[in-house]
């Protein structure tokens, strides 16, 4: 197919000449490698690399426990009133647990 079409990308002389270099490493041009990384995005329909966001221990483990409630795999718990809900929160302080 032939490249017809212009795209232009913003970057710092710094990003750009070590790009060029590593891209070079390989035999490639930086538009080589850009055309590359968009035909793979649209073998995989999407962005061809995983993206993650990093959290720490605890957010994982709540994400977790809220994903375990969803799938029916944990009971969710459930007060009768607001007051309960302190209460076990206070019981669970108490005992250096966490909320």
């Amino acid at each position: 197919m032939a490249k017809t079409s212009t795209i232009t990308i913003r970057t710092d002389d710094e990003t750009k000449k070590a790009i060029e270099y590593l891209y070079g490493r390989f035999g490639l041009t930086v538009s080589d490698a850009v055309n590359i990384f968009f035909n793979k995005s649209l073998m995989e329909h999407g962005l061809p690399f995983e993206m993650t966001l990093r959290y720490n221990q605890e957010t994982l483990d709540a994400m977790q426990e809220a994903r375990d409630i969803m799938s029916g795999k944990v009971q969710a718990k459930a007060y009768a009133s607001l007051a309960a809900m302190h209460a076990d929160i206070d019981a669970t302080e108490d005992e250096g647990g966490e909320c």
